[in-house]
């Protein structure tokens, strides 16, 4: 017997007109960008394998940006290519090569946070746009104008900046200067994400990619002459904790940011999974195409997070003071593969990427629907086809190896390239 359909709704509910806002989602690798476009980005933003924020991140080689370039280009998608790191000397002669090679592959706009750097792109790189990385601090009008005069096409807001803030800046740039501003995601304590604490502490610069995260440490105070005498560094009405910042959410807010006069929301998350992306990119285009965006927040804690807030835009950002680390209700079990018609329903063919057994609850998520979920019967393992006892088809009660293909029955057809996950 199949399991029984069951409609989640999330964001069903209009909630008035579109909302005039580019939606820049994160491609921290091949995976992330294929869920990026599917779950309807307008744009994403990638790194190549060398002068990106995001060193930990899969990113690419200069070899495969031309196809992942091609990949976004096909589906009507523009690529924006980091190169923001703290430009040091011995990299300036790299960079004439690199950006005559990331503009042969057609990358649409270069992120650029150094004006060295700027100086070079506009020379090697002259089809690409130019914008204005969110590293450089542009706070005022006059910095953005100044940066316009030199060929920049976008600015990317310092963090610091309150929606009033933004507001006035726009009615004083130019109207052909785009304004792109930070929407969701992990938030840095220092001013616009230079910090000096990583280098200091353990030799991993966050200004050149390699933040190993201090600010998310805990941290206790020893008292001076009793050795081993430790006390929690705690928050009251007159301070607060050291760095341990909550995560943006701006779902709520949208025709905020496009009244402020912002062209392009950015979603961060370049060291994210696939399935982050994938729900993270799917609520904000339905919040932009018109759903109301109570009804998508719990596609947005569905996956980790930190305590959310809004941060810098409507006055001082919060901190995560009574935890360290994250928050979710989802875990990403399986990937679809294939799905085809059997008996009444359908045979959904899946890679398993976590833990899932028979007659458990499933859901799936898949671009521009509303999440359904089924219940898991007649759970099989399937064997690759390399292996040697390929064919032997096992009925099992639990899928529990990774990366192996299953197959379960399911009322309802799921669309290749969705993500199954479980509410643990």
């Amino acid at each position: 017997m199949m399991g029984t359909e069951q409609q989640v709704r999330i964001g069903d509910e209009r909630g008035g007109s579109s909302i005039p806002l580019e939606l820049l989602a994160p491609a921290g690798g091949f995976e992330q960008l294929q869920a990026a476009i599917a779950f309807g980005a307008d744009a994403v933003y990638l790194a190549a394998d060398r002068f990106g924020m995001r060193a930990r991140a899969a990113n690419f080689s200069l070899d495969e940006l031309p196809r992942a370039v091609g990949v976004a280009h096909d589906a009507g998608v523009k690529v924006h290519l980091t190169c923001n790191v703290l430009m040091m000397q011995d990299d300036l002669p790299q960079l004439p090569t690199f950006f005559e090679a990331v503009a042969a592959a057609g990358v649409d706009a270069l992120i650029i946070g150094d004006m060295g750097a700027f100086a070079l792109a506009r020379q090697y790189a002259p089809r690409c746009e130019l914008h204005v990385s969110t590293q450089a601090s542009v706070a005022n009008a006059e910095t953005a104008k100044l940066w316009h005069s030199m060929g920049a096409a976008r600015i990317v807001c310092a963090r610091e900046m309150t929606l009033a803030n933004i507001a006035e800046m726009r009615k004083q740039i130019p109207a052909d200067l785009q304004i792109e501003a930070f929407a969701h995601g992990a938030q840095c304590m220092a001013v616009s994400g230079r910090c000096l604490i990583s280098a200091y502490l353990n030799g991993r610069s966050g200004n050149r990619g390699n933040c190993s995260q201090p600010c998310r440490w805990n941290y206790v105070l020893e008292e001076e002459k009793r050795s081993g005498v430790y006390f929690p560094i705690d928050e009251d009405e007159r301070g607060s904790y050291l760095m341990n910042a909550k995560d943006l959410c701006m779902i709520e807010h949208l025709r905020e940011l496009a009244a402020a006069g912002v062209d392009s929301i950015k979603i961060e998350g370049r060291n994210k999974k696939a399935y982050y992306v994938a729900c993270v990119v799917g609520a904000y285009r339905r919040a932009l195409d018109g759903v109301a965006p109570e009804g998508l927040m719990s596609e947005l804690t569905a996956v980790s997070h930190r305590p959310f807030s809004t941060g810098f835009y409507f006055g001082n950002p919060q901190q995560a003071h009574d935890k360290d680390g994250y928050d979710h209700d989802t875990v990403h079990v399986a990937d679809a593969l294939v799905c085809e018609p059997h008996g009444e329903g359908f045979r959904l063919t899946l890679r398993c990427r976590n833990r899932f057994e028979e007659r458990e609850q499933l859901e799936v998520v898949s671009p521009g629907e509303s999440v359904r979920a089924f219940d898991v019967h007649n759970l099989t393992w399937i064997p690759e086809p390399d292996e040697a006892f390929a064919g032997a088809e096992e009925a099992v009660p639990i899928a529990n190896r990774s990366c192996n293909i299953y197959r379960t029955e399911c009322p309802f057809a799921v669309a290749p390239g969705s993500f199954i996950r479980a509410r643990r």
